[in-house]
């Protein structure tokens, strides 16, 4: 097979992709092997891929791809999230942009353009997963409003309705005036906005020169107020006991209440009281038996109860009524602050506290078993500081509010007759039955009109997707759950991530899953978090498009360890694509290698033959080792360290060292051959790092693996086993790590003296040293320096010393200036004794004796034993040159 000069990642990308669909590799079907199983945190059907979604699927294909290399059954279950309140947004404004309103079309025909738009649109996000390499099972591709998988949500409504855990209430909810729906509480983000507090006075009946002043940020509330409240122990009020206030504009005359919620401390001690618009005065108000005045319309314009400002939005209002209320002389003051507002995660809108008659759930039963598998460890949150997050949540859980004042979504399977009754069942035939059941009328049978939330159909996703709630004892379910790994954002961890585990220990008595990786958030170069508000988030599939696909994915992980945010530059894509080049061009150099016959490899120097022997004995060992530590970092989902691992292996250990030492010596500005043993070794090698790759550049190593040695068909690096880990050769490793160290010691005399690589330097230890012949020529061959002299007895005249480690070693110059070396030596001497001294101080702290692990205490008396040999080398060297 040609190979192209350059990595074309383009073509590579669009060669594989379909070649591992065609072969079937990311299908998976029951068998007798260990599944490992992941589902995708579905994304809306309404979105298109951005960053956060770029690391959170290059994370999970990374663990999917090592799974599938380690034999295991690797099953990644894709799909997406029908995402009621943003699908419903879009569809009607593509039938408003036509001049069509949804209520004049009504409920089915709605849903039939829904349904037009989520076929035509609602696939995109998934094709552009598959551009980044996805290897999702895509033949199991679900829908959250597919009808198996709705049927499996109206089954867990009626389920939960009979067990008694979901109840409808006339409750104050978080209502989203823009969507036109409530919206449960974890679906409100709250932000700082500048603000008025506009201090207010309220008249008492009866008096013309008493008043009451209260503080209030909402003024276009004030229609809808029923009480003034103070606290029953504050003297300043005691004296207005069964008086009343007249409320300005609207001049309604109502109570002054006595109530124990009120902070005397906090302003003038009197609070004004809403309970149409405000939890806490809700509360207050049913305590006292206030009337409820609504003064908000469901799309936040002014209502008819008001009096004012009728038929205005909102914040128009705001101001017109504090306008109003100072020309009114009922103005005190009216001060700047910064206070907190609620808003609506999907649309922005400012959320309005509302009263409205809603579907919940109760939660405190479904949390207790959720938090118990978090606690004991049969959930595993990474990194384990959200478990904190998890546990205060959970704690701390109110009822969930599942109803949703919307037609996408699955219908509430509730029933109800003319007299207001109600029943809860899948069909009007079976509502119809229960009816006659209890007795009651069957007149006029409605279903609710509502949907439920979208959350109420994710959280049973790792069990829908294998249809666990349908058929609970199907094959397929028993096979796949629980899953092991989920993938996900912090942010949804309550609203998702502890609901499955509710869903799962109610439906399965089983975890959903044993690991929980929760990425940070991907921010730009200021810290600001990438949105398209902002304009600061880049196009994925232009980065790919930029740098390939394999060189994004390893930008996205260079610097996001599991829970941190990552700090994204686009010069990490470009690092991404400098490292697909650095391989590309490294095989590209083996490639070229001529292989020797017999008797050219009589020829080679038996010294070179050893050297290389050392080399690959050592690339061999280090490959062993670092794969015992990359399943260390797995295991730990230390993800981007594992990558960093990885690339210092290729990048350092293989291009820059083994590289340099096994290539062919060059004789009269020609190379000469290779022996084959080492040729034969360097692709075994190559083909075990490809392997590590895989994972994190799996375009790039496919095309490589092709190219370094004929395939038979099925014979791809995607199905190809992981590279077993072991312990090494320490001993061989420390011994060509001492040759390395002493060729960079070398290579630097010559870089401080201006010495051609070409003009052979003699180099010999002033003591014994670890090098065998073997590793001796090592150095020869990358420094230049011949064989081995010495051992010298002190550093002779005419040479400079350098170390590698504690062992010293004579570089004998064409030339040397003694005055200089002894400057240079007075330098190294310094820095050594401040090396030594910050060691000392280290070990003879008692706390970090007795807290560090055996191996770091060994590697700090080690780096203490070196310092001093070199120190003790450092002064005799200056003693014979002064």
């Amino acid at each position: 097979m040609e190979l192209p000069k350059h990595y074309q990642a383009q073509a590579v990308e669009d060669k594989w992709y379909p070649h591992w669909l065609e072969k079937s590799y990311f299908h998976s079907e029951p068998d007798g092997r260990e599944p490992y199983t992941v589902v995708i945190p579905p994304p809306n059907v309404t979105g298109v891929l951005h960053m956060g979604h770029m690391l959170n699927n290059t994370i999970q294909d990374v663990l999917v791809r090592r799974a599938r290399m380690q034999g295991k059954n690797a099953c990644w279950v894709p799909g997406t999230d029908h995402a009621s309140i943003a699908t419903e947004a879009k569809v009607v404004r593509l039938l408003a942009e036509q001049g069509i309103k949804k209520s004049a079309i009504g409920r089915e025909k709605f849903l039939e353009h829904a349904f037009a738009w989520k076929e035509k649109y609602g696939g995109v996000i998934l094709e552009q997963l598959k551009k980044l390499g996805a290897s999702c099972d895509w033949e199991r591709t679900r829908f959250t409003m597919e009808p198996a998988l709705s049927e499996s949500v109206i089954d867990v409504f009626i389920d939960l309705h009979k067990k008694g855990l979901i109840y409808r209430d006339y409750r104050m909810v978080n209502w989203d005036p823009v969507a036109l729906t409530a919206v449960s509480d974890e679906e409100v983000m709250h932000k700082e906005v500048n603000s008025k507090l506009v201090h207010v006075r309220y008249r008492v009946e009866g008096s013309e020169e008493e008043y009451i002043t209260i503080a209030t940020t909402r003024p276009e509330t004030i229609p809808g107020d029923t009480a003034v409240a103070v606290h029953p122990d504050d003297p300043r009020y005691a004296h207005l006991k069964g008086k009343r206030v007249i409320v300005p504009l609207v001049d309604r005359p109502v109570p002054v209440i006595f109530d124990d919620y009120v902070d005397r401390e906090f302003g003038t001690g009197a609070l004004k009281v809403t309970p149409a618009h405000d939890t806490n005065d809700h509360e207050i108000g049913k305590r006292h038996g206030l009337e409820v005045i609504d003064t908000l319309e469901p799309n936040g314009t002014m209502s008819a109860a008001t009096q004012v400002c009728v038929g205005e939005d909102r914040f128009i209002a705001r101001k017109k009524i504090t306008k109003l209320l100072e020309e009114g002389g009922h103005v005190v003051k009216v001060e700047d602050i910064v206070n907190k507002i609620g808003v609506s995660e999907r649309t922005d809108a400012v959320i309005e506290p509302r009263l409205s008659l809603q579907w919940f759930v109760k939660m405190a039963e479904l949390a207790k078993p959720a938090l118990e598998v978090v606690n004991n460890g049969q959930v595993k949150l990474h990194p384990q500081k959200f478990a904190n997050t998890y546990r205060h949540w959970m704690e701390n859980v109110r009822d969930w509010c599942i109803s949703r004042q919307l037609w996408w979504g699955q219908q509430i399977p509730a029933w109800y007759n003319q007299a207001g009754d109600v029943v809860v069942c899948k069909t009007e035939a079976e509502a119809v039955a229960l009816f006659k059941a209890a007795g009651q009328s069957t007149a006029g049978i409605k279903q609710d009109e509502d949907v439920m939330d979208t959350w109420f159909s994710s959280w049973l996703w790792p069990i829908s997707v294998f249809d666990g709630i349908k058929d609970p004892d199907n094959a397929v379910i028993k096979y796949y759950y629980p899953t092991n790994d989920l993938v996900t954002a912090p942010e949804i961890l309550f609203f998702w991530v502890a609901r499955m585990v509710m869903a799962g220990m109610e439906y399965r008595k089983e975890v959903p899953f044993r690991n929980v990786y929760l990425t940070g958030i991907v921010r730009d170069k200021q810290g600001r978090k990438m949105s398209k508000s902002l304009g600061n988030s880049p196009d994925p599939i232009e980065l790919m498009e930029k740098y390939g696909a394999d060189g994004v994915r390893v930008g996205m992980l260079l610097t996001s360890p599991a829970g941190n945010d990552l700090p994204f530059d686009e010069s990490l894509c470009e690092q991404g694509r400098n490292f697909s080049n650095k391989i590309w061009n490294a095989f590209r150099l083996v490639k070229g290698w001529e292989i020797g016959q017999e008797e050219d490899a009589l020829r080679l120097r038996s010294g070179q033959l050893s050297g290389n022997k050392a080399a690959t004995a050592w690339m061999r060992s280090r490959i062993a080792r670092v794969t015992t530590e990359l399943d260390g970092l797995y295991d730990q989902f230390r993800i981007s360290e594992a990558l960093m691992t990885t690339y210092k292996l290729i990048w350092d250990d293989f291009c820059s060292w083994y590289l340099e030492a096994a290539k062919p010596a060059f004789k009269d500005g020609v190379a000469e051959p290779i022996d084959a043993a080492t040729y034969e070794a360097t692709l075994a090698l190559f083909e075990d790092l490809l392997k590590l790759l895989h994972p994190y550049m799996p375009f790039l190593t496919e095309e490589l693996w092709h190219h370094l040695r004929e395939r038979k068909d099925g014979e791809d690096i995607i199905i190809a086993a992981w590279p077993k880990g072991g312990v090494g050769e320490p001993k061989l490793e420390a011994e060509v790590q001492h040759a390395f160290d002493l060729v960079t010691a070398v290579r630097g005399v010559r870089n401080e003296r201006g010495l051609s690589p070409k003009e052979p330097l003699q180099v010999g230890p002033t003591s014994s040293s670890i090098l065998t012949a073997a590793t001796a020529s090592l150095v020869d061959k990358l420094a230049n320096t011949g064989p081995l002299a010495g051992p010298f007895k002190s550093i002779p005249a005419g040479a400079t010393a350098v170390f590698s480690g504690s062992t010293e070693y004579a570089v004998i110059l064409p030339e040397m200036d003694s005055t200089a070396e002894a400057q240079k030596a007075a330098e190294e001497l310094k820095y050594a004794r401040g090396f030594l001294a910050s060691v000392e101080k280290k070990l003879s702290n008692e706390r970090f004796v007795s807290g560090a692990p055996p191996a770091v205490l060994e590697n700090e008396r080690k780096k203490k034993a070196d310092a001093e040999a070199k120190i003790k080398a450092l002064e005799e060297r200056l003693a014979v040159l002064k």
